[in-house]
């Protein structure tokens, strides 16, 4: 009989692990995840942790005493894993969230208040019912409907006035021009 070259066991013992983890896997897969879920309450999650812990086994497989302690094996690494999961949302629920006050510099302040004077500016050079439906249409945001009652025109003048009065104040801002 020959004896078997190291790489040949090696190969044999890989073999062998991978047979086993599949018959562990057919037959605790699903109430692993049970467990899992019945703990940590997301399904997703669940699955995560019976995933990484029959990886975990597959590359602990040779340092396993029997392979009877594989299923024992999952089992607590499902149950510490979940711990660990929830031990972090406890950590993370109890976190009070940061304020993150994003001080603008005051070089942008600057450039927003030069914007907002040639906004002020162009809405100045147009005819008064272009600039009356722009201002009532985006800056006080009533409807096509409230405009022409407020300027007591119909929807259609409100829609005309509104679409020339932005094509004009784009020419007065330099803005492109629409095809």
């Amino acid at each position: 009989m020959e004896a078997l070259s190291s790489t040949d066991a090696s190969r044999s013992r890989d073999v062998t692990a991978e047979l086993s983890i599949d018959a562990l896997f057919a037959a605790h897969h699903v109430r692993l995840v049970r467990v899992a879920w019945l703990l940590v309450r997301d399904s997703g999650r669940a699955e995560e942790l019976v995933q990484d812990a029959f990886v975990d086994l597959h590359r602990r497989w040779s340092r396993l005493r029997t392979p009877e302690d594989a299923a024992g094996y999952l089992h607590v690494s499902v149950v510490n894993r979940s711990r660990s999961v929830l031990r972090h949302q406890k950590v993370v629920s109890a976190t009070p969230p940061e304020r993150l006050e994003v001080e603008e510099s005051a070089e942008t302040e600057a450039l927003r208040g030069v914007e907002r004077r040639r906004v002020l500016d162009g809405l100045a050079r147009l005819p008064r019912r272009q600039r009356e439906v722009l201002v009532l249409r985006y800056y006080a945001q009533l409807t096509e409907a409230e405009t022409a009652h407020v300027l007591g025109i119909g929807r259609g003048s409100v829609k005309s006035h509104g679409s020339r009065g932005i094509c004009a104040l784009r020419t007065v801002l330099g803005g492109p021009d629409e095809d």
